[in-house]
């Protein structure tokens, strides 16, 4: 009992952030008395510390850390290695504890409002847990019950992370991460408001209406607050079922991945900052996968038109290879003290990043690398010059734009696919003007009761 006390209380996840936060002062220590006696410090091991340190947290930090280790140099590599192992594994609230956060969420006689609530969790998650039940309409559905006290838990989180940044400074990168960090910040906290995510379905469900291969849940407002969200329930199988599936099916799933990638970047400057298998499942028909079926929306990044345009620049600039455009781009972004070598290590990165969709032929993605090795070869080049030619700050739209690519090949990289990238990516760019994508994402944004990505006025609150 005394475990599961310590589980569902923030008493007992402060204890382990203090656990945390002394494991983590120690690495500190060894990096500053490397500095002060010029020793060289066991990076390869004081990472594996830090990861292990942080694997103690168990919590949204998690996912902070495996975001960071996907930007160049936001972290020594060594580090980035080690947390890219890590998992949220945040433990379920028992049943008792979950008919507390229900009532206080939809009422003392909460329950009365379903057919069927079922006791155990289907999923657990960072920041909260999934209830399958049945409405009394008969509709199945996905209750998404967020985990007590994380508004807490979220800033403690982020002071550590601050603790990391600090520990990265001392170690003079190639990035400036301050705007990383501000970026993160916003983001993370966003991701406790259920209300905001509940708008972030809606908006994906406007984009993706009628299509066959990509399926949204509906929201159900009259069963959803600011930290309790219910959608339909999609069935569908995990993804990594399709490993050995023959070719063809494998092909099906990964381009409605990438349509459910780049469709609503192209459409209204909207993009899933979050892309992992546990955020998607597919969908049959007749014996064969259809689509998929997108889950979970809780970081969701809707950028400002101008650095939409910013991207098709970029990418129109590196296949054309127009220099003027591509320094556009990487101005439009927002990259400061921009110089000519500068920017050839910004394309190593970019041309990473966009290869498969650069060459009109069909390819796998990884197009002949091992799936273990894919990136780190650029990686490291990037890492190696921006030592010498850096710092360079980077623009807080860019963190989740490249988490978000970085992340979508993660996935791809299971079903070894072989599409041709180009010609689907140039189908979602057919009649592309930064002015239409203005006026679609007005209206889309209007929709969802959305607020403009410029601005941070919260969504209307959902009825409970």
């Amino acid at each position: 009992m005394a475990g599961d006390r310590e589980r569902n209380t923030f008493a007992g996840r402060a204890g382990r952030y203090a656990r945390v936060g002394g494991n983590m002062s120690g690495v500190a220590a060894k990096m500053v008395a490397s500095r002060l006696f010029g020793t060289e410090m066991e990076h390869d091991k004081t990472a594996q510390e830090l990861a292990r340190a942080l694997g103690n947290l168990k919590g949204p930090l998690m996912k902070v850390a495996q975001l960071l280790s996907t930007i160049p140099d936001a972290l020594p590599p060594e580090y980035a290695a080690e947390l890219q192992t890590l998992q949220s594994d945040a433990p379920p609230m028992g049943y008792p504890f979950v008919k507390r956060r229900m009532a206080a969420e939809l009422g003392a006689n909460w329950l009365s409002r379903f057919d069927r609530f079922d006791k155990a969790p289907a999923a657990a998650a960072s920041l909260g847990q999934v209830h399958r039940a049945r409405t009394l309409s008969g509709e199945e559905v996905a209750c998404k019950l967020q985990y007590p006290n994380m508004d807490s838990a979220i800033e403690a989180d982020l002071k550590q992370l601050g603790f990391i940044f600090g520990l990265h400074r001392r170690m003079r990168p190639g990035i400036d991460t301050t705007e990383i960090a501000k970026e993160i910040a916003d983001r993370l906290r966003e991701e406790l408001n259920y209300t905001l995510e509940a708008g972030h379905a809606k908006l994906y469900g406007r984009i993706f209406e009628g299509d066959g291969t990509i399926r949204v849940p509906t929201v159900h407002e009259d069963l959803s607050t600011r930290r309790l969200l219910t959608m339909g329930w999609l069935d569908g199988a995990r993804l990594l079922n399709y490993r050995e599936a023959p070719l063809e099916e494998r092909n099906t799933i990964a381009a409605a991945l990438f349509r459910a990638y780049w469709a609503p970047f192209a459409s209204v400057g909207v993009i899933h900052g979050d892309p992992h298998l546990g955020n998607y499942t597919v969908f049959e028909e007749d014996g064969a996968p259809r689509g998929i079926n997108l889950l979970d929306y809780g970081c969701i990044r809707i950028f400002p038109v101008s650095f939409v345009g910013g991207v098709i620049d970029l990418y129109e600039g590196l296949r054309t290879g127009d220099d003027d455009r591509v320094v556009h781009a990487y101005e439009t972004w927002g990259f400061k003290g921009l110089h000519r070598e500068l920017i050839d290590v910004l394309n190593i990165w970019a041309r990473f990043i966009y290869g498969p969709i650069l060459d009109d032929r069909t390819r796998s993605l990884a197009d002949g690398t091992k799936p273990g090795e894919y990136g780190r070869r650029e990686a490291f080049r990037v890492h190696q010059a921006l030592k010498e030619k850096g710092p360079v700050t980077v623009p807080r739209e860019f963190v989740f734009m490249d988490r978000a690519a970085v992340g979508l090949g993660a996935v791809l990289l299971h079903l070894q696919a072989e599409l041709n990238f180009f010609q689907i990516f140039r189908t979602q760019l057919e009649g592309f003007s930064t002015e239409r994508v203005a006026a679609r994402q007005a209206e889309a944004l209007q929709f969802a009761g959305l607020s403009a990505p410029d601005g941070h006025a919260p969504m209307p609150t959902v009825s409970a």
